[in-house]
């Protein structure tokens, strides 16, 4: 494995076996998340996303968390993040209890460049939904990452990035990570590449520094109900 490629995909995917699509029951996530650790790509995995309303359901689990604030939330020793929803009616509010590594979903529209300079006040960070009951345009999501490009702020994508390359209907994880290197919303939805001397766009390639930037400062990581699907895309275009 290449460095560049390492760079890229290291503890990229933070793993939500139990939401949609996929809606695992608690002890079934459990054993897929085990499944994955004990893998071979198991390098790629970062945190299990858990809703704090069944944080229950992981006594005695030692697992690194990141935790939807779907409930009171009154700590876990094991979050390492969490993530929650901006909500218009009492944003501020809403801001003002978060600490930490903290991903506050946006919505896309107007005012975005507003809400992400809310976080970046605050140390807080995005979360950016590219799928599911709709999936923005790629112009929506370009707008997106340039703004948190331009405040500072880190930022994670989810839902309906499960695989790496754009196609018709859906986003890619690897366009994602390339508009970010390239600062050109463009490369959401024209072909990428990542080979060993980095990630290719055009006639343009980021190297494993630039990647490495990226990831820490820009797309930290992607969300996803699946860590297997994902794995057996870059299987099937020979990156893993």
């Amino acid at each position: 494995m290449s460095d560049a490629r390492r760079a890229a995909l290291s503890a990229l995917i933070d793993h939500a076996p139990t939401f949609p699509p996929a809606s695992l029951p608690g002890p079934d996530a459990l054993d897929e998340d085990r499944r994955a650790r004990e893998g071979e790509h198991a390098w790629m995995l970062a945190r299990l996303v858990w809703p704090a309303s069944r944080l229950d359901e992981l006594e005695g689990e030692d697992r690194a968390l990141s935790v939807l604030l779907d409930a009171p939330f009154a700590g876990d020793m094991r979050a390492e993040a969490v993530e929650t929803r901006w909500v218009e009616s009492h944003s501020e509010a809403g801001l003002e209890g978060l600490r930490g590594e903290a991903y506050v979903e946006l919505p896309l529209g107007n005012g975005l460049e507003d809400r992400v300079a809310a976080l970046a006040e605050r140390g807080l960070r995005a979360k950016v939904r590219c799928g599911g009951a709709e999936v923005p345009t790629a112009d929506a999501l370009a707008r997106f990452l340039s703004a948190c490009r331009a405040a500072g702020v880190p930022f994670k994508a989810t839902a309906g990035l499960h695989h790496p390359l754009a196609a018709e209907g859906r986003h890619g994880f690897l366009n994602v990570l390339a508009a970010c290197a390239f600062d050109d919303g463009a490369a959401l939805s024209e072909a990428v590449e990542l080979e060993p001397a980095g990630l290719r766009w055009r006639d343009r390639v980021a190297g494993s520094d630039e990647l490495e930037r990226v990831r820490r400062e820009q797309l930290v990581a992607v969300g996803s109900c699946s860590f297997f699907e994902p794995v057996d895309d870059l299987k099937e275009l020979g990156v893993l």
